[in-house]
């Protein structure tokens, strides 16, 4: 079985390259299938070698580095054709226990989606989810079309023929949202969630994508390490004045509301 891993890491996310690619070789379907990495970067300290394929990758900040990611991975679409799987991990994910076949998505099912804890706090208010509301963008989701799920944009994958479909169309997606002067409201994730919506995945639980946090059960093999202790930059221009999060509450109910209008 071989396996592609998507990586990118350019400008100071590189920091993070090590560790994920030492817990990746240690936990990630070790011993069952042959793993190589794109790993898409600007670092020259990133070498290449037997099962690193290094792409070189100008900075382009935040959000373009992940919102044209699909755009990026189709530079390598003719190697990934090779490959049975695809999974793409976010610079700051760690491994942190066995992962096996469970992650793995049948034929049927053809892509993986990863559900983080808070993806399931508003499972019966789907209004207070990240979907796109503008209808002029390709990411949009209607509402009453449920039921709705969130899957975060950290990790996804799939079959290399499902996952390159989604691939493919959803570069197409961003362009099109670009020419029209759009950029959906959570990004590529905005994106994936949409594409998501009308092809059904195999669905992960907690255990594969848990924040970093003091409380970290047993179960979690997979776990998401908060940028933010490294640099400040990582907020992305967040603020967490009470001021911010009561302006956030009243932007939250209008972005609810606008879904059904």
């Amino acid at each position: 079985m071989k396996v592609a891993i998507l990586y990118i890491c350019t400008g100071i996310y590189s920091q993070f390259w090590n560790g994920f690619y030492e817990s990746c070789n240690k936990y990630f379907l070790k011993d069952i299938a042959d793993k190589h990495y794109f790993v898409f970067t600007d670092d020259a300290s990133i070498c290449q070698q037997e099962d690193i394929t290094v792409v070189p990758k100008k900075f382009e900040g935040f959000p373009d580095d992940s919102l044209y990611r699909f755009r990026t991975f189709l530079w390598k679409e003719d190697e990934l054709k090779t490959f049975d799987y695809i999974f793409f991990f976010n610079s700051n994910i760690r491994f942190i226990s066995p992962v096996g076949v469970g992650i793995l998505p049948s034929d049927e099912e053809g892509l993986v989606g990863f559900r983080g804890p808070g993806s399931f706090k508003y499972e019966k208010t789907p209004s207070m989810y990240g979907f796109e509301r503008n209808k002029h963008s390709t990411a949009y989701i209607p509402p009453f079309k449920g039921p709705y799920k969130y899957y975060s944009g950290a990790a996804n994958g799939g079959t290399s023929s499902a996952y390159l479909a989604m691939t493919r169309q959803l570069c197409k997606n961003v362009q099109k949202d670009k020419d029209n002067g759009i950029v959906a409201l959570v990004h590529d994730e905005s994106h994936i969630n949409s594409y998501m919506h009308n092809h059904k995945p195999k669905e992960l639980g907690v255990e594969y994508m848990w924040p970093e946090s003091d409380v970290v059960p047993p179960s979690v093999k997979i776990l998401l390490i908060d940028k933010t202790k490294f640099n400040d930059y990582f907020n992305k221009g967040r603020k967490k004045g009470i001021f911010a999060r009561f302006t956030k509450g009243i932007w939250k109910i209008v972005w609810a509301l606008r879904w059904y209008i």
